[in-house]
Parts: C-alpha cells; structure tokens; sequence
C-alpha cells in the first residue's frame, strides 16, 4: 500500500475537504526548492512550505545546528528556567528589530504569537488602570491565525464562520480614515490597532503603500493607543526588508514572529514589545502577572535552528536574493496583467484572476493547483489569487521555469 493510500485510511489534513480532496502528494525527502517524491517526482516548492521554507529543504548549516543543539538539551520548561539558545535568540532578535522593541516572550507558531500580542495589550491596559479598552481595530481582508483570538481579530470568512458564537467583536476599517474614525469614535475604549504590514497574507496577498504603514503608526500616536504588526508571515526578509515595517521606518508597541523565524524547520513563535509595556506588568500584585505560556515555549532545538538562520542573514547575501528575486517576479507577473490585478513585494508574486465568486472557495483554486502540479510546480491558490512565494534559494533559471510554467497554465 502506497503511502498515500495509507495516510487517507487515518489522517484528517488541514484546510481539506477530504471527501473530495485529491491524495496527498508524498514527499519522501527535499533539497533547496525541490520536493521529490515516493513515486520519484521533482516538484518545485512555490509556496515555501505554507510560507515557512526561506533558506531551501533539507540546509545543511541547519541540519548541523539541529544536531548539536540535540546532542546538548533537547527540551527544558520555560517558567523558571532559561537556556542558551533561547537567552541568545532574545539578545539578536532585539538587535535586529525595528528599535525600541526591548523584551521577546516565546510561544508555539503564528497564532499564538498573535494570540499573545492580544492578550498582552487587554492586560496592558488592564494593568494600568483603564480596563475600557479592549476593543481591536482591524483591517478588512485580514488574516491573523486560527486560534479563537485570532480569528476574531481576521476578516469574517469562511476561515471563521463557522466558529461565529466563540468570537469577539473588533471594529473592522478599509484605510487610514476608517481607522481613524474608529479611533476618534470610542478613544477610550481602543486596546490596539492590529495590521499585517506591507502584505496581507491569506486575505489575498493584497500590497498596501508604505504610506499606509506610517499612517497607522501616527494614528495610534495621535490617538495614544497600541500598533501590533502581525509579521508572522512577512518577517525574516519575505518583502524585501528583515521586518515589513521597516518600509516605512516604524516601530511598532508589539510585533508578532514566526513562519521564517526557523526557516522552516519547527514551530516558534515570538511576541515582541516594548519596554513600556514590558514594565506595566512588574508588579508586587501577582494579579499583573501575564498567565500565559506552553509547554514547547522557547524549545532550545527550535531556538538553535533560528539562530542559525539569522547566521545565514550574516554570511550570505540573502535580502539581495530577494531584491533579485523581486525583480524577476515583476518581468514574470507582468505578463499575467491581461488575466488580473498583479501585485508582487520583495519574494511574492500574486495575479487576482477575473471571477464571478472571488475568494477562497471560488472553485478555479483547486482545479489551477491541479494543472501547475501536473507541471511539477507546488501552488495553493487562495481561490481566484495565484501566488508564487518560493525559497530565497531558488536560482534564476529555475525561478524562470516557474514563472513559465505559471504563465502556461493562465494564459
């Protein structure tokens, strides 16, 4: 029996309709951006692995870091005690984040990290007296996790709809107006404005102008109330930049991590803040505290392979293969503007395809993803949007084949 066959006798898979779902594709191993399969297929990885995946498969300078570190201490809990990696995964990430972002806190993946960011900025609040503000301003189209916190805080979708009851009302907004509206509204009752900076991810890959950013920053200053940047998708160099805010030149209060964080290798998650918000927790009442963690926070295998990633950010000219990449995405897409809206930033390519039902269940998602499969390229099209997010890793010639294989099936 093959492994496929094996697989759908017991495994339910994310985001699947199994009842229709073709079988899973069975990757027996990877290298750089190419999967190969049991049947002996090579099947380029244009989605980095659901956006993880920045340094290609299988890197040996990682591999190596994950082997030692596992040689040295696998596993400790986090309350109470510390460990190396963890200790000097903090210091670089604080050297590398937009400035004044002073204290990390360490969770699972996307969601939680957005998860904390939430709950930081209620109790933040809480802490200092104004217990009013809890409420979230949050951008349409927006998609910040699966977690109930962060699905409230996403756009209403088929994502979401079908936990409606479990969710909490946030004011959603479609630009700087709407959202100083919101803010000059109910000032007081305003806990953050919640934004994916630069990019947003699953809502459709939609480009927003660097302006835009530095609009929600000033907004929040004037109005004095938090930013959170949900760059769990964007971080680690995806547009161009380390971090997407640094587009526009500003610091967000708390800043969300993960995806690239580990190149791909484990879950992490990092929730970054401020100093300001750091210090209205130290408190002699215990009720400041902030009662929050898990049981993988901080794994040292997790942290060793991040460090090592930021390693290769130092050695090697990785936000230039980007900028590259960037431009080659351009010629590549530009070609696709008879079919629809292109967008690219930094590592992303994005077509909005024409349709009467756009969306996530627009039905020339599964049936594009088939046809690219075909032609040994690996894409999940988000409905009637087609992207092409590949490692940093890949190589002209093989961006190129991509790009021609995209052009083949939409034109």
């Amino acid at each position: 029996m093959s492994l496929a066959d094996r697989d759908r006798a017991v495994v339910w898979h994310p985001y699947t309709q199994m009842l229709a779902a073709p079988a899973p594709i069975a990757v027996a191993r990877a290298e750089g951006v190419w999967l190969c399969t049991e049947d002996g297929r090579r099947i380029l990885d244009g989605i980095s692995s659901w956006w993880v995946n920045i340094h290609g498969h299988s890197h040996p300078k990682l591999n190596a870091a994950l082997a030692a570190q596992a040689r040295e201490l696998e596993h400790v809990v986090f309350a109470g005690c510390t460990h190396r990696p963890a200790v000097e995964l903090a210091e670089r990430l604080v050297a590398l984040l937009p400035q004044g972002l002073a204290r990390v806190f360490y969770s699972d993946n996307g969601s939680t990290a957005v998860e904390v960011a939430l709950k930081l900025a209620v109790q933040y609040w809480r802490n200092l007296g104004q217990t009013k503000r809890r409420t979230f301003v949050t951008l349409h189209n927006s998609y910040h996790g699966d977690t109930v916190g962060a699905m409230s805080a996403s756009e209403d979708s088929v994502f979401t709809r079908a936990f409606s009851p479990l969710l909490f009302p946030v004011a959603r907004a479609s630009g700087l107006a709407e959202i100083e509206q919101k803010l000059r509204d109910s000032p007081e009752t305003v806990a953050a404005v919640l934004i994916e900076p630069m990019l947003q991810g699953a809502g459709g890959m939609i480009v927003w102008p660097k302006e835009f950013v530095a609009g929600v920053r000033q907004l929040c200053d004037r109005y004095e109330t938090l930013l959170i940047a949900d760059e769990v998708l964007t971080g680690f160099g995806r547009t161009g930049k380390m971090f997407a805010c640094e587009h526009a030149g500003i610091t967000p209060d708390i800043l969300c991590l993960s995806k690239g964080l580990t190149a791909g290798y484990l879950p992490l998650g990092v929730t970054a803040t401020t100093a300001r918000i750091y210090e209205a927790f130290l408190s002699d009442d215990r009720t400041k505290t902030f009662f929050h963690g898990h049981s993988y926070t901080a794994n040292p295998l997790a942290c060793a392979v991040a460090l090592a990633s930021l390693d290769l950010f130092r050695e090697e000219p990785v936000l230039q293969r980007v900028v590259r990449l960037e431009a080659q995405l351009r010629d590549g897409f530009a070609r696709l503007s008879s079919r629809g809206d292109v967008r690219v930033i930094g590592g992303v390519g994005a077509v909005e395809l024409a349709s009467d039902r756009p969306g996530y269940l627009d039905q020339s998602g599964p049936r594009l993803a088939a046809a690219f499969l075909k032609r040994g390229l690996l894409l999940r099209p988000l409905g009637n949007v087609v992207y092409f997010m590949p490692p940093y890793c890949i190589t002209e010639s093989e961006a190129a084949w991509a790009l021609d294989q995209i052009a083949a099936v939409l034109l």
